[in-house]
């Protein structure tokens, strides 16, 4: 089994056709595709979880597209919802005006954590989610009765994502994301390793020892800084796209969050991906226990209606602005955009009334019980893990151990490519880099919230017939 290496592609890695798609078929086109020399499949409706390419194939979205369109596609309850708005006011400049689709939004967001976060900042991506979070944090400390200006470092996690503009790419630490980069990049953001029981974890070693040698992690970098300069903690709840939905180890947000607290730095919770719902309930860091002081959101937020994100603000930070300079330095032409926030607040409703959470804690059961059941013996799959409708299975050269596939082999993205030809016609979200940056390659299956059994193993048989095609 060590030395079997399954017949992969390691020059180019083939497009989502049967064969390869000469870019001159679109040589009129005014697109900057990700991939430059091919062109990427035009997808021209959608229909529930399936996506209509321009040649008729039906396409089954299993990942949501980056776990985005969690009512799957063309929801019409949200189409009207759309025009309604567009009928009213299509937009307004949130610095001098409100609008009624921003207040209905915030109010329902700021609801559901039970008022622990007392205010909204409705923005347009996760990214700019991130960049408004680390603002606010530096402006936090600025606005103390006794100012500390000296907090102005930030601690994040190895192999984590959080936005692609300079400040949220200096946060996150996916190295082949920021190598080009790295020169522009803030030197004030440090990191510490993840929560990683597949890698990390030392042999014989307990839940509870792990979390205690993480914190002390943590603890420890705090003290290599200087306690009084570190303004923030920023984690993902529940890592996606870079390490593969692993799911945080019981207590250990808790204790990173001891650490945070001892210090009197902020904990920054990314529930860009993780969030509104993808994991079981509506923000994942109640399953942890935990309240964060500032928390971002995204995908699950508008289902891919629109863009938008938000920062949510814990009730402590908001009183101290408003105690301080009643303002907060930073905006966006599109913050609080009255489209944007009908269509996600429609969304948000669409999940109440058709009672969709206990419908991802449901099949996000039934999707793990039938990937360990298909894949646990799979000699090129290292582990399955996840949590709610969020799951991910990570690919390995030599399962005994651990040895991942040289990242030149593009592992993933040939999986997905796979998967996309007509004869499997599914979606599957490639991941890799998570062992060292450059090597280590996961999918991950993301299906929207109203699935079912029957669509479960659909996906289920699609993906196995997809790795069985490319790992043998």
């Amino acid at each position: 089994m060590g030395d079997y290496t399954p017949e992969v592609a390691t020059a180019s890695v083939p497009t989502s056709t049967e064969k390869q798609v000469d870019v001159s078929v679109r040589s009129s086109s005014g697109v900057l595709y990700h991939q430059l020399r091919n062109a990427p499949l035009n997808i021209v409706g959608g229909r529930g979880s399936y996506l209509i390419t321009e040649d008729g194939l039906e396409i089954l979205d299993a990942t949501c597209g980056a776990a985005v369109s969690c009512l799957g596609h063309s929801d019409e309850r949200v189409h009207e919802a759309i025009v309604d708005q567009l009928k009213k006011i299509p937009y307004c400049y949130s610095m001098f005006f409100t609008n009624s689709a921003a207040e209905s939004l915030a109010k329902f967001l700021v609801d559901s954590t039970g008022g622990k976060m007392s205010r909204a900042y409705i923005v347009s991506s996760g990214t700019e989610a991130v960049e408004a979070a680390v603002k606010m944090a530096i402006q936090y400390y600025t606005e103390l009765p006794v100012p500390q200006p000296k907090r102005v470092n930030i601690i994040a996690r190895n192999t984590s994502y959080h936005g692609n503009t300079l400040g949220s790419l200096a946060v996150g630490h996916h190295a082949a994301r920021r190598r080009i980069y790295e020169s522009l990049l803030t030197k004030n953001v440090s990191h510490v390793p993840q929560c990683y029981p597949y890698r990390r974890m030392n042999p014989n070693e307990t839940n509870d020892a792990y979390v205690e040698r993480l914190a002390q992690e943590l603890e420890d970098e705090f003290q290599r800084l200087g306690p009084d300069t570190v303004c923030a903690f920023v984690a993902e709840t529940m890592p996606g796209a870079t390490l593969g939905c692993v799911p945080p180890l019981p207590g250990y947000l808790k204790a990173l969050k001891a650490v945070c607290e001892r210090h009197g730095a902020l904990l920054i919770l990314d529930e860009v991906m993780s969030g509104m719902g993808r994991t079981g309930t509506l923000h994942a860091w109640e399953q942890e226990d935990v309240v964060p002081d500032l928390q971002t959101i995204a995908k699950g937020l508008g289902a891919g209606y629109a863009p938008i994100a938000g920062l949510l603000i814990n009730k402590h930070v908001v009183d101290t602005l408003n105690k301080g300079t009643g303002a907060f330095v930073h905006s966006q032409t599109y913050q609080g955009h009255p489209v944007a926030c009908a269509a996600a607040y429609k969304v948000q409703q669409i999940i109440q009334d058709d009672n969709l959470l206990p419908n991802v804690r449901a099949m996000g059961e039934y999707l793990g019980q039938r990937l360990h059941e298909r894949l646990d013996s799979h000699p090129h799959v290292g582990e399955v893990r996840g949590r709610g409708l969020f799951w991910a299975m990570e690919i390995v050269q030599d399962k005994e151990t651990k040895e991942p596939f040289p990242g030149s082999k593009g592992i993933s993205r040939i999986l997905h490519a796979t998967g996309l030809k007509p004869r499997h016609a599914i979606s599957l979200m490639p991941g890799n880099g998570a062992v060292d940056g450059a090597n280590g390659d996961h999918i991950i299956l993301a299906p929207p919230y109203n699935t079912t059994r029957e669509e479960i193993d659909l996906i289920v048989e699609k993906t196995v017939q997809v790795i069985k095609e490319v790992l043998g």
